[in-house]
């Protein structure tokens, strides 16, 4: 039972796997936080943090919420500004985005399914 169950603090884990607290990229050995079905983030932005580069090809769903602060989304066709607490922004499949960071925020950020390829590199 130890392995189908994890309590944690997003605040705490976050920090030690670049924001993601589920995903295919934990290892097995994370259990419960090892899925190929999806991923979620705990994105703790400070003012003016932007995406290095726009994600393209994007092969998942995507759903990103508010959770405070003030937090822009960048799609081809416009920008969607998150400024409340519980606003939230979906989009599918083949929608190239990027974002940034008005104010501190923190973003939950949920994708499926859980695959390999979409990581920007360390600096």
């Amino acid at each position: 039972m130890a392995d189908e169950v994890y309590v944690g603090n997003a605040g705490v884990d976050a920090p030690l796997e670049r924001g993601w607290l589920l995903g295919h990229f934990m290892p097995p050995e994370a259990g419960v936080r090892h899925s190929a079905d999806v991923e979620i983030k705990w994105g703790a932005h400070p003012p003016g943090d932007r995406r290095e580069q726009w994600a393209t090809g994007e092969r998942r769903t995507a759903l990103l919420v508010l959770i405070s602060g003030r937090f822009r989304v960048e799609l081809p066709d416009r920008t969607v500004l998150l400024d409340r607490q519980g606003d939230y922004v979906v989009w599918g499949p083949g929608v190239d985005h990027s974002w940034w960071a008005e104010q501190e925020s923190i973003v939950l950020t949920v994708r499926w399914p859980s695959i390999p390829g979409y990581a920007v590199p360390l600096s």
